[in-house]
Parts: structure tokens; sequence; C-alpha cells
């Protein structure tokens, strides 16, 4: 029953896909294991908003936090309260919010439909527009919206997908910045 065989190998491999795959609901602190790893560069930014062209590396001695949003993800609405409360209480004491803009739709990919999002969204943060996804794909993302937390030494210490774990978030943020 050669059949039978391939069908159970498909499932089992199905299973172990399933199992392996980052949920798109959790938080994963990295800060204190071996997991920690350098944050790649921003690639491929088509333009940025509020601020000149950023380098993770120019931001180096600084806590960064990469936010991946769409202008048009119900989602990434709901965090961005939080987003903003997170930068107006921590940018004097040294955390950078980089929000990493990249589209879903076509739609969304359109330059003055993005400016006009962050107007009237009132984002004050630096913003980079990834149209073709490529600060996306480097970061090995695949939510919206995502938030990645880099410590000063420029490695990714904790990551959240989706909505929730603001406690979580802020208290990392908090840590790495009291790490000085």
């Amino acid at each position: 029953m050669p059949s039978l065989r391939i069908c159970i190998t498909l499932l089992a491999l199905f299973i172990a896909l399933i199992a392996s795959w980052p949920s798109p609901r959790g938080a994963e602190a990295v800060a204190t294991s071996a997991n920690a790893v350098p944050a790649p560069e921003f690639a491929g930014i088509d333009r940025w908003f509020n601020s000149p062209p950023l380098t993770l590396k120019g931001l180096r001695g600084k806590v960064v936090l990469v936010e991946f949003w769409t202008h048009g993800c119900i989602n990434c609405l709901h965090v961005l309260p939080h987003t903003k409360a997170l930068y107006d209480r921590y940018k004097n004491d040294g955390l950078v919010v980089v929000g990493v803009h990249t589209p879903e739709y076509e739609e969304e990919r359109d330059p003055v439909r993005v400016a006009a999002a962050i107007r009237k969204l009132g984002i004050d943060w630096p913003v980079a527009v990834d149209n073709g996804q490529h600060t996306w794909n480097a970061f090995g993302n695949r939510f919206w919206p995502a938030l990645y937390l880099i410590d000063r030494d420029g490695r990714i210490v904790y990551r959240h997908v989706g909505e929730g774990n603001y406690d979580e978030t802020e208290a990392h943020v908090r840590a790495l910045l009291e790490r000085g």
C-alpha cells in the first residue's frame, strides 16, 4: 500500500511543519539566552519618513524597537497606541523606535498614502518604507505587526508578533535601558 505510506509520510511532514512554525501570537525573549542574534541591517528601503536614512550600525549604543507594520492592518493599528506610549515614555532615555512599513496589498505601496497615514496616526518616529520586503526578509519576519527589540550591542533580544504582551515588552525595554 504505497499510497497509505505516502499519506502517512505527508501527514507527518505537515505536522512537523506546523509544530516548527512560529506562533503569530507570542513573545520570544532571547535576552538571557544564546539565541540572541545580530540584527540585520535595514535593506532595500525605498524611502524614509521623519528621519534621514538610518542604519542599525549607526544606532549601536541605543536600544532600538523595530516595528513591522502596514497602515491597512487593523492589528497594527491596535498595537500603535502601545508603541506610542513606549516611544513617549522612553525616547529621552535612549529608546529609538523605527517603524518598517511593509505593505501587504498593492495600495499600501503608495508613498503618498503612507505619508498621509503617518500624519493621521501621529507617528513621530522614523519610518522606513520597505515595499520590496527586503528588510522584512532580512529579519525573517512573517507577521504584521511584529516587534523586534535590539540591545545596545545590535542583537535581537526580544520578539513579539501580533497584539498583546504590552507589559512584557515594556519590561524588556526598561531592563535594556537600565543596563546603560
